[in-house]
This record gives C-alpha cells, structure tokens and sequence, in this order.
C-alpha cells in the first residue's frame, strides 16, 4: 500500500465537467481529467483492503489496490501491464462503465470511494500518449481458424484474446462500422470514435481480420462459417427492443432509441444517416420530446436531443423513484439500487416515476401528445390511480424501455442454437458453448443487455474456452 493513511488525510476529488453551456454546443466529450499529481494523491486513499471487494465488485476483477499502488509510486508504465492483464479496452470502462467497482469498495460504506473509474481512464490514456499500447503479434500461428459473429466489446474482446494465441480470426459486423453498440449506441459525448478505431488498427496489425457490412443470416451464410471455419463465436448484442403496445405508437413520432441515437453517431462520424433509418431520419430540434425509459439509453436520449435543441425534455419511468441514499448495512458492497443523476440530466430534463403511458395522441401521422397516469406499487404488484390521469405535450416519443434479446431473423434462426428461458442464446458461463457443436456464444446475446464491461469479461472468458477446444489446452486468462 502506497500511504498508510491516504484515506484518513485525503478526501474524494472526481473528474470535473466543462460548464453544460459549452459542451451543450457539441458532441466532444467533456470530463475534465485531474492532473497526475492528484491522480496519484487519489490513488493513495486506496486501503488495500484484506479483502478487497472491489475485485469481486468489478466484472473483469480488475487488480485494482496494485494500479492504484504503482499510480502513487508514479509508475504509470506497469500501472498499464497490470491494467491490460485483465480487461482489453479499459478506454471504454474508464468511459462509460457506471464503476461497480466503486460501489464495492470498503470507503464507499462513508461514500468516499476511491476515484477507481478516473485512475483507470487516465492509465490508459497515458498509456497511448507515451507509445506504450502496441500491437501484441501472436510468436507463431496455430492453423485453426475462428469466425466470431458481432463487433461489440464481448467479439473485439474475444477475437483480440484468440488472435494472441495465435488462431486466425475474422471477425463479421453487419453495420459499416465497427464497434457494435459501442460505435452507434453510446453518443459521442460519452465516448468518441477514434477510441475504437485506435483498438481496430492494432488488432489488425495482431492479425484480426474484420469484415464490415456482413451480415450473418443476411449476406453470409451461417452454414458457410461452420464450413469455413474451425469454430464460430457468435457475440452480437440484444437488439430485439421493448415495444411501446398503447394505442397510437404505431404513429412515425413515436421512435426507438437506437434509431435515434445510431442517426446522430452517424451524423457526426459524416456517414449516410439515412442507411439507419427505414423509417426516415429524425431530429429533436424544436420538439418535445418525450423518453420513456430510465436507464442509460434514456439519459443518452436525453443529452442528445438536448444537443440538438429540443424544446422540452421529460423522462419517464414506470417503476417508483428510487430513494436519494442506500442503506449501506443492507445493500454494501452490492450494487444499490438508488437515485442516479447522470450528466445528461444535469443538462435539464423534467423526469418522473410512477408513471403508466396509456395512449399517443395524434391524428395517425403527427404525435401531439401523451396520455399517462399515475401507478402505486403495492407488494411488488403494479396499480394504476383512479383518477391520476394526465396529459403531457410531445412531438417526440423516444422508446427506451430495454431490450429483450437478440434478434431471431437471419443468424439465431440459420444457427439453430438452443434459447433460454429469456430469449437469449443458451450457453453457461464456464464453456460458453451453445448446443451447436463448435459454436459459442458470449456478451448480451448470451446474457441479455448489459454493461460493456460484462461484455469484455464474456469475450475473455469465451476466448479461452474456445482456445482450450481447439488446442486441448489454454493459457489465456479467464
């Protein structure tokens, strides 16, 4: 441990944020980094716990007490190694992770976590600043041959993990781009491109190779993957979203997230945005909009259309609003389920909860409004209020409601993989093999939505599982 009593002495300092003003003019990402030498003051607050929960708090178990030591000792280049050794993209965590790690960790029981999230992106970012991030080419080639279906976190994950054992690995992605979710559902403001992009170079100069605009099931055969290769990953995402089943939804104001925000990452990468639109492209400039959805997709649906102009912003959330604090002896070092603010709420946004949306108003072509009324939650079981009807105005109604896994036409039906209960491709956690033989499955078209860093954690895991098959043993790290 780097200060015996860093954490005594020093309190939590986050990342701070250019003023909503200016970062509302544009789509850059706007967190201000700390500099090295608070960096390194933030890191000595870790207790490197007897236990330390963090391990267990984050997907990847991230050996978080050695970076945070060798960050305070100003050893940023083995800060990195030790980063790497378990999670392949801690650019993306370091973004857009929402840091279970830090809701793990021991000084969190006095919300004071170390700044775990803010170490880790500066690590990195450190680490491709001085040249230290370079292509790791495999010493030899193995002769077999890996097909991994889907560009997201859990396929880029797995197929740089296979690539440096040595097979030959070809990676197919539907859209023009690749990045998954990652490139077309996280907005810019969060994430910028260039990040993945960076990733795509190296793992190409590893021996990945990608195949953009190929879609499996659609252009490319599944058969001819089983055929052509020695094992198949299929590691696309859980794109099949939740339907909005009130009257009126059919009407074209009322949209699914991913449309929306897939529209603008294409806008402002210069593509076609109309490639991503079947039912013609859409702005919230001078709309009210309307987000049904609390989540992640809804915050970004909401900093979005902020940054394109809405005149009114309001978010909706069915279940109740959860409270302001946890209950730490109750909850700790669990993920609590409590209130979130995200940035793009600070940004303004009228949100409520409670809320049941009952009819889209509109004359079949143009949304006016949004009937909605008042729910009570009794013993888990959902009761709408007599008489707490309400009416809100929206142009715009932004469906984020979730997903319910992958989507059945073209790849899951050609594939004929076992479903699980939920919808999502069958395949346990230890092997992650389907009941095809020869073929796995990993990330949110195994486990269902989820975050980026379960899905770097599953193309790990399934990465060696694969290797093990085709090699009879594996010395990639699970």
């Amino acid at each position: 441990m780097g200060k015996d009593t860093g954490f005594l002495e020093l309190d939590r300092r986050e990342r701070d944020y250019l003023d909503p003003k200016e970062r509302l003019s544009n789509y850059r990402e706007f967190v201000v980094q700390p500099s090295d030498e608070t960096l390194a003051s933030q890191a000595s607050r870790c207790m490197d716990c007897g236990i330390p929960y963090c391990h267990n708090g984050c997907p990847v178990n991230n050996m978080i007490p050695d970076w945070n030591h060798l960050v305070y000792e100003g050893d940023w280049k083995n800060a990195l190694d030790v980063l790497h050794s378990t999670n392949n993209f801690p650019e993306f965590t370091g973004r857009i992770c929402p840091a279970p790690c830090e809701a793990s960790c021991t000084l969190n029981i006095i919300d004071q976590p170390v700044t775990i999230k803010s170490i880790e992106c500066a690590i990195i970012d450190r680490g491709w600043k001085e040249g230290w991030v370079t292509p790791q080419v495999p010493e030899k080639k193995t002769g077999k041959s890996v097909a991994v279906v889907g560009s997201g976190p859990a396929g880029l994950a797995c197929a740089q993990q296979l690539a440096r054992a040595g097979h030959s690995v070809t990676v197919f992605e539907k859209s023009d781009r690749v990045g998954g979710l990652l490139r077309y559902g996280i907005p810019d403001f969060k994430m910028e491109k260039h990040l993945i992009s960076r990733r795509c170079i190296q793992m190409e100069a590893e021996g990945v190779e990608f195949k953009t605009s190929k879609e499996v099931g659609v252009d490319v055969s599944f058969k001819s993957l089983q055929e052509n290769y020695d094992a198949v990953v299929l590691s696309g995402g859980a794109e099949d979203a939740r339907a909005l089943s009130i009257p009126g939804a059919e009407m074209p104001g009322v949209r699914l997230a991913m449309e929306f925000l897939t529209q603008q990452n294409k806008r402002n990468a210069g593509d076609d945005e109309t490639r991503a639109a079947p039912r013609g492209t859409l702005k919230a400039t001078g709309k009210h909009v309307v987000v049904i959805g609390g989540g992640d997709t809804g915050s970004d649906c909401v900093g979005t259309s902020n940054r394109q102009g809405a005149a009114s912003v309001t978010q909706l959330e069915i279940m109740p609003k959860p409270p302001s604090k946890e209950d730490k002896a109750l909850t700790w070092p669990d993920w609590p389920v409590k209130l979130r603010t995200s940035s793009s709420h600070e940004e303004g946004v009228d949100r409520d909860w409670a809320v049941l949306t009952k009819r889209v108003v509109g004359d079949g072509e143009t949304v006016t409004g949004l009937e909605c009324a008042r729910v009570e939650w009794v013993d888990g079981q959902m009761r709408e209020i007599v008489g707490s009807e309400f009416t809100l105005k929206a142009d715009l109604i932004l469906l984020a409601m979730g997903f319910v896994g992958p989507k059945k036409a073209g790849l899951i039906e050609q594939s004929g993989v076992e479903l699980g209960p939920r919808g999502s491709v069958e395949a346990d956690e230890v092997s992650y093999a389907t009941s095809e033989p020869g073929v796995y499955a990993c990330g949110d078209m195994r486990r269902g939505q989820s975050l980026v860093v379960w899905a770097i954690r599953e193309g790990r895991q399934c990465a060696a599982s694969v290797d093990e098959m085709l090699m009879g043993k594996t010395e990639l790290p699970r």
